[in-house]
């Protein structure tokens, strides 16, 4: 498997564990009586400041994974997973920073932390943008 595509499983998994994380903690309350199924605010912010931080941080990932899978396909379909296979695994390593640091804390050091990993990720695929048209272009 090239790193472009490792790293866009590993996307996905980053992603799906925030889903699960979230599952969880919604099926705990709900088994102990402690909320209906139908009682949680899609912010998650009304059962504690994590749980809407983590449904925050799922919520970055389902819309930036969809960004960073069509450049990683558009390099793989054009024969130039070159441009992302070198830093494809830095986008989901700054991906998952930004997820731990949104679920750490509110405080402004974490928010900080947080636009720091999302300018990387921000950096890394404008990066392959540009370099996805230069090859484009005849």
């Amino acid at each position: 498997m090239s790193p472009s595509l490792l790293a866009a499983l590993l996307y996905g998994a980053l992603t799906l564990s925030l889903l699960v994380a979230i599952a969880v903690m919604r099926f705990w309350l709900v088994i102990t009586r402690q909320r209906t199924p139908d009682a949680f605010s899609p912010a998650g912010d009304d059962v504690s400041p994590f749980s809407g931080r983590l449904c925050r941080a799922h919520a970055n990932c389902c819309e930036n994974l969809p960004l960073f899978g069509v450049l990683v396909a558009t390099a793989a379909l054009a024969g130039h997973a070159d441009i992302t296979d070198g830093s494809a695994l830095w986008v989901v390593a700054a991906r998952f920073g930004q997820s731990v640091a949104h679920l750490s804390s509110g405080r402004r050091r974490a928010i900080r932390l947080r636009f720091l990993f999302m300018l990387v990720q921000i950096a890394l695929q404008t990066a392959w943008v540009v370099r996805l048209l230069l090859v484009s272009v005849p």
